[in-house]
């Protein structure tokens, strides 16, 4: 099993950075394809960006692709979302999430996922 923990979250003015870390407790962590989703009061989990086990490929939303990167340090077990150019539609709670390779398919579908994190408030002020 694993445990996923976060951390970095706060609040921020407009085209402000954040770092957001995940560090999990398990020892197979880089078996595992990692994700980040959000979630905005009132909507729905919605996908971030993603990164296979070995680090070598990453998927992003069309809505933070070039301002978003996400990384993975296997030997300190830990995952990365790196946010610059927040805008307030960044505003959300964030949530890590880790993927067996067997249902990692698409990269981008909670379902996917078999471990989630607690998640950390992002706000990003207008």
């Amino acid at each position: 099993q694993v445990q996923l923990v976060e951390s970095g979250g706060g609040l921020v003015q407009a085209g402000g950075s954040l770092r957001l870390s995940c560090t999990t407790s398990g020892r197979s962590f880089s078996t595992y394809a990692m994700g980040w989703f959000r979630q905005a009061p009132g909507k729905e989990r919605e996908f971030v960006a993603a990164i296979s086990m070995s680090g070598r490929t990453t998927y992003y939303a069309d809505s933070v692709k070039g301002r978003f990167t996400i990384s993975r340090d296997n030997a300190k077990n830990t995952v990365y979302l790196q946010m610059n150019s927040l805008k307030p539609e960044d505003t959300a709670v964030y949530y890590c999430a880790a993927a067996p390779i067997t249902s990692w398919h698409t990269g981008r579908l909670p379902s996917e996922y078999g471990y989630w994190g607690q998640g950390t408030q992002v706000t990003v002020s207008s």
